[in-house]
């Protein structure tokens, strides 16, 4: 297997030839943020949190997908990188609601960030859609890193059930058409909400829990969802 070295952060590391700048930092030892990026799922570069400098290069490069370089000398903490990281966890804080979010809550920790700076503008608010027994999608949790779409298409699933809808603040994951979850190709195979980081999914039981329901309740709620879409069918 060919590979090649490079520096990170002062540390040498060798790594396959291949691997994005990302793998390498691992191996290094040094952490760097992400958000869109998941293991079991296709790197799009989206958030850009988990950019880094690398000499030589005029931009700044998204660790996900950029590829190592043999000889290569990047830099994962500066403070170019860290008003940029800083920047983008203000903006999605003064927008979304991140109260379920604790990966980007201690991010917003780390890097001193202050929403208020962005107070006054615009907040994503949509309402909570409850039209199904097995979960509900809350968007104004939404940070749009797109993991859920991903699984439901070529990643995972292939029921392709929901995608981008709208357009510059106003986009959004949402339904072809605007149609209700089980109108849609769905299984309800709940892989969308196993990777949701923010809660803007959740199963549907915890959501009635955290409402106070009991499990009688729960399940006769769900119960009678469920004969109502087998009558559809």
């Amino acid at each position: 297997m060919e590979t090649i070295a490079l520096e990170i952060d002062g540390k040498r590391v060798t790594v396959a030839s291949g691997s994005t700048i990302l793998a390498a930092a691992e191996k290094a030892g040094t952490d760097i943020p992400v958000l869109c990026y998941f293991e079991h799922t296709s790197s799009k570069g989206l958030c850009r949190l988990c950019v880094v400098e690398v000499e030589g290069a005029t931009t700044m490069q998204p660790a996900c997908v950029a590829l190592a370089q043999n000889d290569s000398i990047i830099q994962t903490r500066s403070e170019n990188i860290d008003r940029i990281r800083r920047t983008i966890l203000e903006m999605l804080a003064s927008t979304v609601d991140l109260s379920e979010s604790p990966d980007l809550l201690e991010m917003l920790l780390d890097y001193d960030a202050v929403p208020e700076r962005f107070q006054g503008g615009k907040q994503l608010l949509p309402d909570l859609i409850d039209d199904n027994p097995v979960f509900i999608r809350d968007y104004a949790k939404c940070v749009m890193c797109w993991r859920c779409v991903q699984v439901c298409a070529e990643d995972a699933q292939y029921a392709f059930a929901i995608n981008f809808g709208g357009r510059g603040f106003e986009t959004s994951i949402a339904t072809f058409f605007g149609k209700a979850m089980p109108e849609t190709t769905c299984v309800f195979c709940g892989q969308c909400v196993g990777v949701c980081p923010s809660g803007a999914l959740k199963a549907k039981t915890e959501h009635l829990l955290e409402l106070g329901a009991l499990p009688e309740e729960i399940f006769s709620e769900t119960r009678m969802r469920r004969k109502s879409k087998r009558r559809r069918t």
